[in-house]
Order: structure tokens, then C-alpha cells, then sequence
């Protein structure tokens, strides 16, 4: 059984480090992706505040494809390039997004999303995989969770 649980207050760098210390106990010595990445979007639930969406895409044959999350129903499959997943995947750089009306191309999956911070997980110089998330609170994500989120991605790109 696990029992991770962010400190009561904790905030910033403080919340991303006993995430990315969390994250790293939860996959070490479990080889199934897919698995990982379904406890890690619970955890990742668990441990940052405000969100409607947290999951995973995955690169598959040159496209990302749905991988596990919690929320609603999401898009199955995401072209590169295309909506805030897409660009992250094919820049390779974290998309933080204040206002996801704003954003050119914007695939909206959920109406609630006001705000979405997408950061790619990059092994070996490729991307394998991106981390969504979604909140209903505009503006939601700021430095520290860019900082915190590319953190773990680092952490978890052997284990994804």
C-alpha cells in the first residue's frame, strides 16, 4: 500500500519536491509503463490542487495517443503540432497556457478547462510522452509548477 500525501500547506518548490520524491518510490522497480503512468496521474491528482484533467499522452508512430488520466473523457489522438499537447510535443519545450481560449488551435476536451500546463517527456533526446494539466481556474499555473512538473518529468522518463 502507498500513502503519499503532500505536507498540509506545502506550496511551490516544497509541493514539487514530495512530488518528484513520491513519484520516484511509486515507480521504482516497476518496469510497466502504462501502469506507472496511471499511478502517477493519481498521484500527480492527489497532489496538485485545482485541476479538472491530469494524465499522459504518449508518443505513438509519430502522434500522441491518450494515455491514463483522471477527469473526463479526453481526445483519443493528437497530432503534433496541433493544440497545447501537441505543441509542447513538437517543440519540445513545457506550454504553460493562462488562457486556453487564447491559445491558436486550442483542442478542447473539457469546457471547464480555462488553463493548461503541458510539459514533454523527453528520453534520449525524443519525446515519449507529455504531462496535461487541466484547470478550471484561469491563469492557474505559474513558474513553480513549470519548474515542479519538468522535475518530474526528468524523474519519471526511464520508468514511461
Amino acid at each position: 500500500m502507498f500513502d503519499f500525501s503532500p505536507e498540509p500547506g506545502a506550496s511551490g518548490p516544497e509541493l514539487y519536491d514530495s512530488l518528484v520524491q513520491a513519484a520516484a518510490a511509486l515507480v521504482d522497480g516497476e518496469p510497466d509503463p502504462v501502469a506507472n503512468m496511471a499511478n502517477l496521474a493519481a498521484l500527480i491528482w492527489q497532489f496538485v490542487p485545482e485541476l479538472n484533467w491530469a494524465g499522459f499522452y504518449r508518443m505513438i508512430e509519430g502522434e500522441l495517443v491518450l494515455g491514463p488520466f483522471i477527469g473526463k473523457p479526453a481526445c483519443l489522438r493528437i497530432a503534433l503540432g496541433s493544440g497545447v499537447c501537441g505543441t509542447a510535443a513538437a517543440t519540445m519545450q513545457s506550454q504553460c497556457v493562462a488562457d486556453v481560449h487564447a491559445f491558436p488551435g486550442h483542442i478542447a476536451c473539457d469546457a471547464a478547462s480555462a488553463s493548461e500546463l503541458v510539459v514533454p517527456v523527453i528520453r534520449d533526446g525524443t519525446v515519449i510522452a507529455v504531462i496535461d494539466l487541466d484547470s478550471p481556474r484561469p491563469a492557474r499555473f505559474a513558474a513553480d509548477d513549470v519548474t515542479g512538473m519538468e522535475a518530474l518529468a526528468r524523474i519519471i522518463s526511464p520508468s514511461i
